[in-house]
């Protein structure tokens, strides 16, 4: 394993003004050769106006690499001309790809107005690694709207319009194709940004110029429905968050999976406080996913797992309330799988990191009950949160990754990994490896961000070297407070 590296550099985040900002997080990282990018919020956009040097304004930071992740370049902020009018907010989510021998990675994020005032959108950046091996550097281009507002009422203080959140990123390397996930808080005619909510899935097309996508709802300066809508607002307004798509590479299909009734679950009233929390699992086909307009209005299939939440927990040193269980979720064609992990505390109440696989097309469930990822002797007992799935290895097989405590007493924190997972299995990994080097003791951190250490972490499967990259590689992100700040942080394991 490699060592642990800052993708960030604090002395970059410091305003214009010379004051000091705290805290990254929210991670996301992307690979493809020896190029990697990582992208995180930034608190600098908190204390930095529009516009500052190195697009400091911007609540999106990323960083990139040109040795396979053994350092890390901090280009600042996402490049915006644009801040007056919109602002890169953060929720970032990275995708990389090679086409016709030139390297490009994408990166998504919050793009709501600067005002509060008019659209809300998901920003979309399109980059290019200029040059080659360890001299290459990173070129981005210009923000470009891959979804926006759904609906917009008209206020005395002007037009208010739904807020879009949680963006994530899944390609379709065959076919040209960036799909996106995201929820889109419609609310009501008296209130358009509060629940209930719609999941939301955007594509953009890559292909024709991968420095200009072509999106779903680009441009767009007006509400706009979704490309495809995956699940439409809940009849008891329980709250569907923390969408998370995958494509099956194979045949273009794609699987979107989300939370039902999260947050609304701790209503003090209401339906949603007899609603079961669950975990939903959907399917569209390919032949659903034309262009410019999708054939059909809704997911093929879908299938849910209940959860045992972790939303009531106070986790020590954790600065968001409530805890999410968001699923992350990856397609296997050896397998012929599409999987889902969740932290989950059915078995022990400060959770496990849990695996629920399911045939891919009819999502029929391979194991007759979610299998426990983590194993306590070598992870510990404490709370596992946060996993990140996105893409099986070339084998068929899952890379997970969380985050965990050794003992239910304390607040030091580890990032795990379990590596080689297969999707159909009904046992808990023998093997569990730590990718952290130093724990992170998150009560004795400083922060201006919320959540200090994010609600999603991040692994990507790639490879090292040059063709037929045959060393597989998995590339972790996470938030981490060693150095007294949550800095974002990469290792990665070649296996």
């Amino acid at each position: 394993m490699s060592s642990n590296v800052d993708a960030a550099s604090t002395s970059e985040d410091v305003a214009p003004n010379g004051t000091q900002a705290y805290g990254q997080s929210e991670t996301s990282i992307a690979a493809v050769d020896q190029y990697v990018v990582e992208g995180w919020n930034d608190a600098t956009g908190f204390v930095s106006p529009c516009p500052s040097p190195n697009n400091k304004e911007s609540g999106t930071g990323f960083g990139f690499s040109n040795n396979g992740g053994n350092s890390f370049v901090d280009m600042g902020g996402i490049p915006n001309d644009n801040c007056a009018s919109f602002v890169s907010a953060g929720d970032p989510s990275v995708e990389a790809w090679e086409y016709q021998g030139t390297h490009y990675f994408s990166i998504s994020y919050l793009y709501p107005s600067a005002t509060g005032l008019g659209a809300n959108n998901l920003g979309l950046t399109a980059c290019k690694v200029a040059g080659s091996g360890t001299s290459a550097t990173l070129e981005c281009g210009q923000p470009i709207i891959a979804a926006t507002s759904s609906q917009c009422i008209s206020t005395p203080a002007g037009t208010v319009c739904s807020f879009l959140d949680k963006d994530f990123l899944s390609i379709d390397p065959q076919r040209g194709r960036l799909y996106m996930s995201y929820t889109d808080f419609e609310g009501n005619s008296d209130n358009p940004t509060g629940v209930p909510t719609e999941i939301g899935l955007a594509v953009c097309n890559i292909k024709s110029n991968p420095l200009l996508p072509v999106c779903s709802n680009g441009s767009k300066t007006e509400p706009a429905p979704p490309y495809l809508v995956i699940a439409r607002p809940d009849v008891n307004g329980c709250e569907n968050e923390g969408a998370y798509p995958a494509v099956d590479v194979r045949t273009g299909d794609v699987y979107v999976a989300y939370e039902h009734n999260w947050g609304t679950n701790l209503s003090a009233s209401g339906p949603c406080l007899t609603e079961p929390v669950a975990d939903v699992m959907t399917y569209v086909p390919k032949s659903c996913l034309t262009l410019p307009k999708a054939s059909c209005a809704s997911p093929a299939h879908q299938t849910s797992e209940l959860v045992t939440s972790l939303s009531a927990a106070f986790i020590p040193g954790y600065n968001r309330f409530p805890m999410n269980d968001f699923p992350r979720i990856a397609v296997s064609d050896p397998a012929g799988t599409v999987s889902m992990v969740w932290n989950d505390a059915r078995f022990a109440p400060l959770g496990d990191i849990l695996l629920q696989s399911f045939e891919l097309g009819s999502l029929t469930p391979f194991q007759s009950e979610p299998v426990r990822v983590d194993n306590d002797a070598q992870s510990g007992e404490g709370f596992k949160m946060l996993p990140a799935l996105r893409k099986a290895e070339d084998d068929g097989t899952l890379p997970i990754t969380w985050f965990s405590r050794k003992t239910t007493t304390t607040s030091l924190t580890d990032y795990y990994a379990a590596l080689g997972v297969d999707p159909k299995t009904t046992s808990t990994p023998a093997s569990n490896i730590r990718i952290t080097n130093v724990s992170s003791d998150w009560v004795g951190v400083s922060s201006d961000i919320v959540p200090n250490f994010g609600d999603y972490t991040d692994n990507y499967a790639g490879a090292i070297g040059t063709a037929p990259f045959s060393n597989e590689t998995l590339f972790a992100a996470w938030s981490d407070g060693r150095k007294g700040v949550p800095q974002p942080f990469e290792a990665h394991v070649v296996h």
